[in-house]
């Protein structure tokens, strides 16, 4: 009967790849036949009679063969080790004559573990209300080819996702790229996703708060008009501090004046006085 499993190993690992029958304690190697081969057309090892009698030249150093379970066991694990591989046991009852005890085909799929995800927000467009961000999330080194997810706040975003590898069994750089139009301090986070596995990264996105209201200068007529009321006041308290002493002092005596002229000034009968009392005496 036909079987299918599939078997994940990490780039560089140790891995065993489960065949389709056991030998029994009564029986040996030397009573089987049995084929390990890729895709259907690459033979990685085969064994007949006890001896082993082809082994690709790929998995040499690399691979052996449990001689009871038939397990195919691969080390260090390469990204080019990965897809199905069949497993073919023949039971030898004579040289000439033999059948097929069991078939079973094995996906292996090699995972390479890709960097943690690195974020960078860039700052478009600041302003009071929110600021547009240009957010990027990129990872290396990984296999198979990724998924990229993104979280703001919970909420998922969608992503504009390229990839770049020199071939599909080679290792992926990934990158995605989002516009984002920030209104308060959120929380982001980015994850890459292969083959089961997943690595994320979280990072505060903050607004940010330059809203300064730029001062507007006066407009020319106020400063004209502020300048003149200003000249008026100076020259109105020039003119009344050189003005005001002199009209005061119309009514007294001036202080620059001799003391002698000041008391004759000073105790003048007043001519209407005189002119009533030569009337009188009259």
């Amino acid at each position: 009967a036909l079987e299918k499993k599939e078997v994940k190993s990490k780039l560089g690992e140790k891995v065993g790849l489960p065949c389709c029958h056991e030998i029994p304690s009564s029986e040996s190697l030397h009573n089987y036949r049995v084929y390990w081969q890729k895709n259907t057309t690459e033979v990685v090892l085969a064994y007949a009679e006890g001896k082993e009698i082809s082994k690709h030249k790929r998995y040499e150093n690399r691979t052996e063969m449990d001689s009871r379970n038939f397990t195919l066991w691969i080390s260090p694990v390469e990204i080019l080790d990965n897809g199905p591989y069949q497993c073919v046991v023949q039971h030898l009852r004579s040289s000439q004559n033999s059948f097929v005890l069991c078939d079973k085909t094995v996906t292996l799929f090699v995972t390479a573990d890709f960097s943690k995800p690195n974020i960078i927000a860039e700052v478009s467009a600041p302003s009071c209300e929110s600021t547009e961000m240009v957010v990027s999330c990129s990872s290396h080194g990984g296999f198979p080819k990724p998924k990229i997810s993104g979280a703001l706040n919970n909420v998922s975003v969608v992503w504009n996702v390229s990839w770049v590898s020199e071939s599909s069994l080679s290792p992926y750089n990934v990158t995605g790229k989002l516009q984002l139009n920030v209104t308060k301090d959120v929380s982001f986070t980015c994850s890459v996703e292969y083959n089961g596995f997943a690595k994320s990264t979280s990072l505060l996105l903050k607004k940010t708060n330059d809203c300064i209201v730029p001062t507007v200068p006066p407009s020319y007529n106020v400063i004209t008009a502020s300048s003149i009321i200003i000249i008026i006041f100076l020259l109105a308290i020039t003119l009344a501090a050189r003005y005001l002493p002199r009209h005061v002092c119309s009514h007294c005596c001036k202080p620059q004046d001799s003391v002698e002229e000041d008391v004759k000034e000073c105790t003048k009968t007043p001519l209407s006085s005189k002119v009533t009392s030569e009337t009188s005496s009259v």
